[in-house]
């Protein structure tokens, strides 16, 4: 968070304000418009009323009965009035935080879309996502309702000011002076909550994660299992319990400091009254004078009171939405970088396939590289194998393939083209690709296979036609209700699926995507039997024809279907060739082949 919003001054504050009210009538601007105009009214009407009071008062005085009746009708008929807006600004309120919650969160979300990865696997980001979508959707509406009970609290004000100035200018004075300590501890106590809440975002996202890790299915049978219950649950309480005795601590202090410092504006009020009063047993005042200075000193006090600490509510809910508004103008990760110069001779315009050009990359804030040297070219309708011990950067590399990761150094072209000037709507048109740690969408199974390729999620034929070519028409046909099935059990009615299983309706996702001529499996079949697994194989090789496939896979006897397999180390690529051809040359994965052999032995 940027020094001026951090301790900026009241211009700051109000400028945050004017953003979430322009946020409120975006979202939804008849009910901006009606809850604006209801809260006006709000903040007129005592003024109207405490007159009233005097003018019954002075009636009762002089024995106007008739008068002094049609005054309490007047005045009975302001309160319902003023009740009836309190109701309505209430109302409206609760509608348009409704419709608000849903504004900001769309924002949010949006704002999301335009991530890179790397900004997800940041933990730092997700703190900085957390402050952001804590009480995004409640702030911008107490911001802005702070904001405009302020102008009201200002306007009412005024108009008791303009009223008291004839009793005593210095009471006027003493009574608003003797407001300020009051507020300023407010102002103090605000600041320090808003520090206290940022510094435990780190916290506050450790106890959603051990509630997570203990109420969801997706890790219950090893919670179960390993009997991590009382562990888990442990840890869960002494977080909680840790941020409870901040929250108290700093609670108790600022209830206590603002309340003592609050007799200070209650002594002067109480101050003032005994002048009214002594000024009226002298008969300087009358008895309708007296009623409307006292309503009118004690509304006064209470509207300036509520302006310094609204000025103070203002300031943490601004705090608040600074964090929000960062989140949503920061820039993506991904910093637009010079692209490196063409080369001396130029390529050949018809050039297809894939190539690495010395790639190499590191993650933010570490100096080891997590792949390096990288120089590969894979023709255009290649099969080819990438394998390599456990940490060689595999899955990296595809990370760096599908655009997901920026190369720290080299540059990835498809067709000859760097993947940084390719649009990314065209890179990710031409790519398809499963994931190890693909999704299981607790949606339908047509959402789970139609969702490959979103604009035709409403085909059918294509759906059913992905669903064959991806093995999984059995799967399909087990289900109660076929495609409309529920799946997962998060919701009602769900069917959840084994992983041999799940990971057939990922391959059919995959085969949506018909235009794509790159299509990349990475780790595919891990929960398939090496039979079930070789089966996948031949049948994405067999509809892959034409298109360039990139396969991962640790069983050794399937990888050799391949036209070239490539060999994987952090350093680069350290062999490459057939299977016969590597099995020659009795290297590294001649080695790992028959260790995983004599494991089938």
């Amino acid at each position: 968070m940027d020094e001026q919003s951090r301790d900026g001054g009241l211009r700051v504050r109000l400028s945050r304000g004017g953003q979430a009210l322009r946020m409120a009538w975006e979202s939804a601007p008849a009910t901006a418009g009606a809850w604006i105009a209801v809260i006006g009214l709000v903040s007129v009407l005592p003024l109207a009323v405490a007159w009233v009071g005097k003018a019954i008062v002075d009636a009762v005085v002089a024995g106007a009965l008739q008068s002094a009746l049609t005054w309490v009708v007047v005045e009975l008929l302001l309160m319902a009035l003023l009740g009836a807006s309190q109701r309505g600004a209430g109302v409206l309120r609760s509608l348009l935080g409704i419709r608000l919650a849903l504004f900001i969160n769309l924002k949010i979300l949006r704002k999301a879309l335009t991530l890179e990865l790397l900004q997800f696997q940041d933990p730092e980001f997700y703190d900085r996502l957390t402050r952001a979508r804590r009480e995004a959707s409640s702030r911008p509406l107490l911001l802005a309702a702070e904001l405009l009970g302020l102008i009201s609290a200002v306007v009412t004000l005024l108009g008791f000011i303009a009223l008291l100035l004839s009793f005593s200018p210095l009471a006027v004075l003493v009574l608003i002076a003797a407001a300020f300590p009051a507020a300023l501890a407010e102002l103090r106590f605000s600041r320090e909550a808003f520090d206290m809440r940022n510094r435990r975002a780190t916290e506050a996202r450790k106890l959603s994660y051990y509630e997570y890790v203990l109420a969801s299915d997706e890790h219950a049978k090893e919670v179960m299992m390993l009997g991590l219950g009382p562990t888990l649950l442990g840890r869960y309480e002494a977080v909680g319990e840790r941020l409870f005795r901040e929250e108290r601590s700093l609670s108790l202090r600022r209830t206590l400091w603002v309340t003592l410092l609050a007799q200070i504006g209650t002594l002067s009020f109480y101050a003032c009254y005994l002048l009214i009063v002594w000024r009226a047993v002298r008969g300087e005042l009358g008895l309708g004078d007296m009623t409307l200075y006292v309503i009118a000193f004690r509304q006064g006090q209470m509207s300036f009171q509520s302006i310094l600490l609204g000025l103070g509510s203002l300031h943490e809910h601004e705090l608040y939405m600074s964090n929000l508004l960062g989140f949503l103008t920061a820039p993506p990760a991904r910093a637009v970088r010079a692209l490196p110069p063409a080369p001396t001779t130029p390529e050949p315009p018809a050039e297809r396939g894939i190539r690495f050009e010395n790639v190499g990359f590191r993650y933010p804030g570490r100096d080891d590289f997590a792949l390096r040297n990288i120089n590969l070219t894979i023709p255009a309708g290649q099969t080819l194998a990438l394998v390599g011990p456990n940490g060689a950067g595999k899955t990296t590399f595809i990370k760096l393939l599908t655009g997901l990761y920026e190369p720290t150094e080299g540059r990835v072209l498809l067709d000859g083209i760097d993947l940084q000037s390719l649009p990314q709507d065209e890179l990710r048109r031409r790519l398809s690709v499963v994931f190890q740690d693909f999704n299981q969408y607790q949606l339908s199974a047509r959402e789970n296979v139609g969702y490959g390729d979103p604009p035709h999620i409403g085909d059918r034929a294509r759906i059913e036609r992905a669903v064959d070519e991806g093995g999984a028409g059995p799967v399909i046909d087990s289900l109660p209700a076929g495609l409309e099935t529920q799946l997962g059990r998060w919701f009602p009615g769900g069917v959840d699926l084994s992983g041999g299983q799940w990971q057939r309706v990922a391959l059919a996702r995959a085969f949506m995507r018909i235009d794509a001529d790159v299509l990349v499996l990475d780790e595919p079949t891990a929960a398939l039997d090496i039979d079930a697994e070789a089966e996948v194989f031949e049948r994405v090789r067999a509809l892959s024809a034409g298109r360039t496939l990139l396969l991962i896979s640790h069983r050794f006897a399937n990888v050799r279907l391949a036209d070239r397999i490539v060999v994987l180390e952090k350093s680069g690529v350290v062999e490459a060739g057939t299977h016969a051809s590597l099995m020659v040359e009795d290297g590294l994965y001649a080695a790992m082949f028959r260790k995983q052999a004599k494991g089938y032995a």
